[in-house]
């Protein structure tokens, strides 16, 4: 194990949860026949089986004895999964500046096998150097001291890590140029920025597009989200991020408008081969 647990209670709660709905829908088995088995109510089922509370070792047993599972190796791989799906994951020991609801989408992040993300005003967060995020921080934060400032920054430098990791995630991340264009803490941090775009566009897992100004108008204006793809037993999910909460879309025909915008923003950017040369051309500006 590494210094950070990448599959993070989230994901296995979403896994046990997975699983749940599996055993129950293949029984054909309602909500209802479920919750009066841990006496509770079908909302509790539904909350069980997408992942959103903690699992209690008795309702868990209850509903495997319910479904008919009896293999003990079954039955301890479930446990154990749903025991560790309680402990906090690796962003404990940054939970005084990390806010509740973004919680979900790191640990949901480094599970992901593929990061589609559109930026309109940001550089993408795992694509940010230390100096760009201090800067943003301080902009967006104004009362936080010093240690809450580098906090933050350390963070956010914690996440990125998992490009580099043994089997990293893949990031396809389309950038307006609008975010290359402003100017977050000066010159010098938006050059080191953009060199570190350039750095960043060269790894054999990140694709970088940029969706420059002559593109016009497009299906995104005035937002930005994420399309995340795990492994097979999950669905891929949709992230919005609002200025005090967030929003998560796993609904196919939710996730299938995004992805359909996705595309769109793809095929109404630069291609890839010409991020370089962009992105240089801004740098000459500067």
């Amino acid at each position: 194990m590494t210094e950070f647990d990448w599959g993070g209670p989230t994901v296995r709660r979403m896994l046990v949860g997975a699983q749940l709905r599996r055993l129950r829908t293949d029984l054909g088995l309602s909500r209802a026949e479920a919750a009066e088995a841990i006496r509770a109510s079908e909302w509790k089922i539904h909350r069980l089986e997408n992942g959103q509370v903690r699992f209690k070792e008795r309702d868990l047993a209850d509903l495997l004895t319910l479904y008919g599972v009896t293999d003990p190796d079954q039955v301890e791989e479930l446990l154990v999964l749903a025991a560790d799906a309680n402990t906090p994951g690796w962003w404990q020991r940054y939970g005084d500046v990390l806010p509740v609801w973004f919680r979900n989408y790191v640990d949901l992040e480094a599970a992901a096998t593929l990061i589609r993300t559109y930026e309109g005003q940001f550089i993408p967060g795992l694509l940010q150097t230390d100096d760009y995020v201090r800067a943003l921080v301080h902009g967006a934060h104004l009362e936080d001291s010093n240690d809450e400032v580098g906090r933050r920054v350390r963070l956010r430098m914690a996440r990125q890590t998992l490009l580099t990791r043994e089997q990293p995630p893949r990031l396809w991340a389309v950038v307006d140029e609008a975010a290359l264009r402003r100017p977050v803490g000066g010159p010098e941090i938006m050059r080191a920025q953009l060199e570190r775009l350039l750095e960043a566009s060269k790894q054999p897992n990140v694709t970088l597009q940029i969706l420059g100004f002559r593109a016009g108008a497009h299906p995104a204006m005035g937002s930005s989200f994420s399309i995340l793809r795990f492994p097979e037993e999950l669905p891929d999910l949709v992230y919005l991020e609002h200025l005090t909460n967030a929003v998560y879309l796993d609904k196919r025909p939710e996730v299938e408008r995004y992805l359909d915008v996705m595309e769109l923003l793809c095929l109404q950017s630069e291609p890839p081969a010409k991020t370089e040369e962009f992105i240089n051309r801004i740098l000459s500006e500067l």
